[in-house]
């Protein structure tokens, strides 16, 4: 008997993502989940990228590409970070994963960034998703050790001032995404980590307004995020999309007085990548197939398609037309109320339709401002009893050096 577990890299990412609200399955596994026409979930490899890190924004309903400026801003909207008033910053975030189902998942987000000059700045961040332990199996169910999977990505981002209220970033970024180490898959293919390598851009305008005898500052962004090839865990027929997203949002705060301001913030997220299509199927609920044995497609484009074909394809490739097209979008609502810059209270909504996850959650948090230190926090409630991601909890430590 082959002493390499007979354990495929795709049921690792199944049994991981699946639970975590985010279907990982390559496009070649998602077959008879897109025929349930009740649940039509689009999927990618390294979903990891698009959770959000930190707790200021997850507090928030997930909302973050036309907020103010963080030390976090290179993972919601480049074009951000030449607006930023600090110097130098640092922001190390935590989060257990999971936590209600396993204790050794983990997501864990390190960034920072510098200023080069009034105009211009640049930064970094690091993600390191950690999956636990997965005990290993023979083909007869006899245990043979325990694997790790982990995730990591590495970017870093420049982002400069357009003019007085624009701004403009592109990021950079390492994929690394080792599921299966070197244990080989169902068939016999060799598996092997995925490598694979993404980049952003962001536009981001602020400007400050006034309702009535109120100060206030009204801002929007876009950003098109993770834009990079398919990546591939053991051989180059067999491909997976990594997760092209399409963010857009607006963003308005209030200054009520010198002590009290109140931000609304608006966002909508739009995967650029294909929608699964409905194949048809025999009399006995089978797969039909051509002579060549491909799979036919009774609604629907098919989902191998080159990059650029897949993203703007994914505007107009659903089965169920311009109606599931919409479904697919993803809306945030936040809110924040900051007293003297000093103490922060933030709540927030998600909403995913039914068909494509259905994730749907409340957020709040608090943060705190020290001199150069803050600490954020962020909870999850989802609308669901015993959801897998409820009670979530996000730890963010910040630091900052202004040059005033």
């Amino acid at each position: 008997m082959n002493k390499k577990a007979i354990l495929g890299r795709k049921s690792i990412l199944s049994i991981v993502f699946a639970l975590a609200g985010f279907s990982s399955f390559a496009q070649n596994s998602v077959i008879i989940s897109g025929q349930d026409p009740d649940r039509r979930v689009i999927t990618t490899a390294v979903p990891f990228l698009n959770f959000a890190p930190d707790s200021r924004h997850s507090a928030m309903g997930d909302v973050g590409v036309a907020t103010s400026p963080d030390a976090n801003s290179a993972h919601w909207n480049a074009g951000k970070l030449a607006f930023i008033k600090d110097d130098l910053g640092f922001s190390l975030s935590y989060s257990p994963w999971l936590g209600k189902l396993v204790n050794d998942m983990s997501l864990n987000y390190l960034s920072g960034f510098k200023k080069i000059d009034e105009n211009s700045a640049w930064g970094f961040d690091v993600r390191y998703f950690n999956m636990g332990d997965i005990e290993l199996t023979d083909g007869r169910g006899n245990p043979i050790g325990e694997f790790n999977p982990r995730d990591i990505a590495i970017g870093g981002t420049y982002s400069r001032k357009l003019s007085q209220n624009l701004g403009l970033g592109i990021s950079a970024r390492f994929i690394h995404s080792n599921l299966s180490g070197s244990i080989s898959s169902v068939g016999g293919a060799e598996a092997r980590p995925g490598t694979g390598v993404g980049a952003d851009i962001g536009l981001y305008y602020q400007k400050p307004t006034f309702i009535g005898s109120k100060e206030g500052t009204w801002s929007w962004g876009v950003t098109l995020t993770n834009l990079g090839p398919k990546i591939t865990y053991n051989s180059a027929e067999d491909l997976d999309y990594i997760p092209t997203n399409l963010r857009i949002g607006t963003a308005y705060k209030i200054n009520f007085n010198e002590l009290n301001s109140l931000t609304f913030i608006l966002d909508a997220n739009k995967l650029m990548v294909p929608t699964p299509p409905i194949y048809r199927t025999n009399q006995d609920g089978t797969l039909a197939t051509d002579e060549n044995g491909n799979l036919i497609i009774a609604a629907g484009q098919d989902p191998n398609r080159a990059l650029i074909s897949g993203m703007f394809g994914s505007f107009s490739d659903a089965p169920g037309g311009f109606q599931e097209e919409m479904s697919e979008f993803t809306v945030s609502f936040g809110m924040e109320y900051l007293y003297t810059e000093k103490f922060a209270l933030r709540t927030g909504y998600f909403y995913e339709d039914k068909t494509k996850g259905g994730r749907r959650y409340f957020t709040m948090g608090l943060g705190f401002n020290m001199k150069r230190l803050g600490l954020d926090f962020s909870y999850l409630v989802p609308q669901v009893q015993n959801h897998p991601l409820a009670e979530t909890l996000r730890f963010s430590l910040r630091y900052s050096i202004t040059s005033n």
